[in-house]
């Protein structure tokens, strides 16, 4: 699919399906949509007043015109009220018109969109992103594709030509989501640790990033105790990715981006029972996923940041040598942990990778994580929790996502939490009670940090979908690239130097 922005007039545009944005309550035509529906025999006033179109957000409605038209299609979308217009009400309209396209068999298509904040950069980006989010298509485990039917071919965005550079941002943007769904989505079969470290040296030769893979014996020298912890029982090895993107010039910022990298959590031990959804944790490496993501499309934006990518990735299965509950691990920052759930494992990864981190010498450390049932009780499956003891870096965050769409809600850290992760013969324990379950999990991870400005990303709930939502179709989101890539791109306007 071709995306390519225009300044070809409304009225001058032809192809199978052009689409309109209306805003609620104002769906009269004026100006050059009164010339197009006076050109198209009144089908588009007729059109709003049979299926009383009132302009709502993502709503819409399409209609074929008559024989001999320029135009095939005329597909109008809502925009809700003017005054709440955002640039994700423009990436989801994108998305409405992009699914409605295809189905009605456009081949080509026009989208007309009002300009955001007269930024028309912004606009084109997130009128790509959308179109582009929106029918990506994952067809890799079929044995024939199920929709054989023609599919959008171009996309002409009305009004933006000279877009080109943003159209191409949102491309390799789009690129790095779509590998993070590829990922998730893939059975533990064919994601498997040895796959993600081969994915993550694949992203290095072709986006010229340095990859470094260090083998259970390299963890072992380090006293990576957490995560090997975990890695013990299953047959297949271990592997820490450690990706690092380096611009052309001294870096303005030097940062690390974290993501849980367990392929398939059994629970270990404490084995997940009956309706734990135990079958649907191939996706416990959804922080993994985004991080080689937003790998990948940050070694095609190319900012002046330096960026380490890295995750600790390994299975959590169950064998003669599993870790039991009740053992004691050390992490390799020597801090004492006694296990008193396996299933709570994702945590043991993070601690070393964010020891591995820190000595790096980074300004800032984001890990994110499908960390937490807790995180989806308290913010449902579209919300991803965020906790930091850092204000400034929660509020880059915040921003990253509300510009992406992607939602985050700020926790607290309640530092009193800490008691139930008391131990008496170790450091601490790896879990607490029930109650308040993603804030202890944050305090755990807390231990492993020791100046560095940090945040922990707990996206348990939007990394999978069981329902078309906005550009999401059900399965893998490709939750948190977005918001990643944001925040990298924001770090090159900052004016502290990055650490020698």
């Amino acid at each position: 699919m071709e995306i390519r922005g225009t300044d070809t007039p409304l009225l001058k545009w032809t192809g199978d399906g052009l689409a309109i944005g209306l805003f609620e309550d104002a769906v009269e035509l004026t100006g050059e949509l009164a010339t197009l529906d006076e050109n198209l025999a009144g089908s588009i006033k007729e059109l709003i007043t049979e299926e009383e179109f009132k302009g709502k957000q993502g709503s819409s409605i399409v209609t074929r015109v008559g024989a001999g038209s320029p135009v095939r299609k005329i597909i109008l979308v809502g925009l809700g009220k003017p005054e709440a217009l955002t640039i994700e009400t423009l990436r989801r309209a994108a998305a409405v018109v992009g699914r409605l396209a295809k189905k009605q068999k456009c081949r080509t298509l026009g989208i007309s969109l009002p300009i955001w904040n007269n930024d028309r950069a912004q606009t084109a980006q997130a009128l790509a992103e959308g179109v582009q989010l929106a029918l990506y298509q994952d067809n890799r485990f079929k044995s024939e594709p199920e929709d054989k039917g023609p599919q959008v071919e171009q996309v002409d965005l009305l009004g933006l030509g000279g877009q080109e550079a943003a159209i191409t941002r949102a491309n390799q943007i789009s690129s790095g989501v779509f590998l993070a769904r590829q990922l998730v989505a893939a059975p533990a079969n064919s994601v498997t640790p040895i796959t993600m470290a081969e994915t993550a040296v694949a992203i290095a030769s072709e986006h010229s990033l340095q990859v470094e893979i260090l083998e259970q014996e390299d963890c072992e020298r380090l006293g990576m105790g957490a995560f090997l912890g975990v890695a013990k029982a299953s047959e297949l090895p271990p592997k820490f990715i450690h990706l690092t993107y380096k611009p052309a010039g001294a870096p303005k910022r030097k940062i690390a981006i974290i993501g849980k990298g367990v392929t398939f959590d059994s629970g270990g031990l404490n084995i997940k029972g009956a309706g734990s959804g135990i079958e649907t944790m191939k996706m416990d490496m959804g922080g993994a996923a985004a991080t080689l993501g937003a790998a990948k499309a940050i070694g095609q934006l190319k900012p002046d940041v330096e960026v380490h990518f890295i995750s600790a990735v390994t299975e959590n299965m169950i064998s003669g040598h599993a870790m039991h509950p009740g053992d004691i691990l050390t992490a390799s920052n020597g801090k004492t942990i006694e296990v008193n759930n396996t299933d709570a494992e994702g945590r043991l990864t993070l601690a070393d990778a964010l020891v591995f981190a820190e000595k790096l010498g980074v300004d800032a450390i984001v890990d994110l994580a499908t960390l937490t049932g807790a995180c989806i009780i308290a913010l449902g499956d579209e919300i991803a929790g965020l906790f930091s003891p850092d204000d400034a870096l929660a509020g880059q965050l915040q921003k990253a996502g509300e510009t992406a769409g992607e939602k985050f809600w700020r926790l607290p850290m309640e530092e009193k939490y800490f008691e139930g992760l008391k131990s008496g013969i170790a450091d601490m324990k790896n879990t607490g009670p029930r109650a308040g379950g993603s804030i202890t999990a944050a305090l755990f991870l807390k231990q492993f940090v020791k100046e560095t400005p940090w945040a922990h990303l707990d996206v348990a709930g939007p990394v999978w979908t069981e329902k078309e939502n906005g550009y999401n179709s059900p399965g893998a989101t490709g939750f948190g690239v977005r918001t990643l890539v944001n925040w990298v791109l924001s770090e090159v306007e900052s004016t502290t130097p990055a650490k020698a």
